[in-house]
């Protein structure tokens, strides 16, 4: 699984770090420079912070287009880019006025608009809802307009941030990646890796820079670890320690296996070990981790 760090940090795209980056359009869209990557990073469209703050998008989809161009030009590296989707948490409803259903509407037609006007670019779908049978309708939609998920390299499942830790939310990836969908998780974080990372390509978080806020800064300079590089990364390098000390065995001991999800353990059988969904210890670092808005609020 690849984990994009996620960053308030535009300049970090130059710095030689070895670890792939997600930063927000809204970090991007006014800078008169930009930096010019040394490594992949993934553009998102900071669609939870617009939403919640406006209830509306105030660009339309060629103005974004422009944007996600010059940063592809520019920056160059961009492994991917979000579309201009429209989130289902309760409050975004609440903002907007309209329902899950509307919104997931409002998704697919505007990724299918994106792709029409650039089909160059690396824009990926992504779900939204709130059930397992809402994500299956938003992919049902999808399908019904001739977007074939499953020949595509990623797609993305939003709205899960602040319940990414739960069993509803690993339900829902497991019925996703049972459709052969290469799955990118927004936000999800140690408690929610640690359930579904077998059904997913990759995932994200700024959870960091959350818990920074609460970290006395490392120099004099620093008032908190809320914008450091050094914290950012070592955070970064535990979850990934996290993630691997609870894989249970070898790769020969689990046999085949895939981001996909089509080894012993995603398809649920018994291999004498703890079920990926099952209760386990974890670090504190995890538990405050869980609590961070996805970065996508960046």
């Amino acid at each position: 699984m690849r984990f994009f760090l996620g960053t308030h940090q535009p300049s970090w795209l130059a710095r030689d770090l070895g670890v792939p980056l997600l930063v927000s359009h809204r970090r991007l869209a006014d800078r008169r420079s930009l930096p010019r990557a040394t490594g992949p990073w993934a553009c998102d469209s900071g669609g939870f912070t617009e939403l919640s703050m406006h209830g509306r998008w105030r660009i339309d989809e060629r103005g974004y287009i422009a944007a996600l161009r010059r940063y592809a030009t520019e920056i160059s590296n961009l492994a991917w880019a979000a579309p201009m989707d429209h989130m289902t948490e309760a409050h975004v409803l609440a903002r907007t006025g309209a329902t899950v259903r509307v919104h997931q509407h409002r998704t697919v037609a505007n990724f299918l608009r994106l792709r029409d006007l650039a089909p160059e670019l690396p824009i990926i779908p992504v779900l939204q809802g709130q059930s397992i049978a809402d994500y299956n309708r938003c992919a049902d939609f999808y399908e019904r307009h001739g977007v074939d998920l499953a020949a595509l390299p990623l797609v993305g499942v939003g709205s899960v941030c602040r319940r990414q830790h739960t069993a509803e939310v690993e339900q829902i990836m497991r019925s996703l990646s049972a459709r052969g969908y290469r799955l990118h998780a927004f936000g999800a974080k140690v408690l929610g890796l640690g359930r579904y990372a077998d059904t997913i390509s990759s995932s994200d978080s700024a959870a960091w820079s959350f818990r920074g806020r609460y970290v006395p800064g490392c120099t004099p300079s620093h008032r908190s670890e809320s914008n450091c590089l050094r914290f950012a990364l070592a955070w970064h390098t535990r979850l990934l320690t996290s993630l691997r000390a609870e894989e249970p065995g070898d790769q020969r001991d689990r046999g085949p296996t895939s981001a996909r999800g089509t080894g012993p353990r995603a398809r649920g059988q018994k291999t004498g070990r703890t079920r990926p969904g099952s209760p386990r210890p974890r670090q504190a670092e995890g538990r405050t981790a869980a609590r961070a808005q996805n970065t996508r609020a960046s």
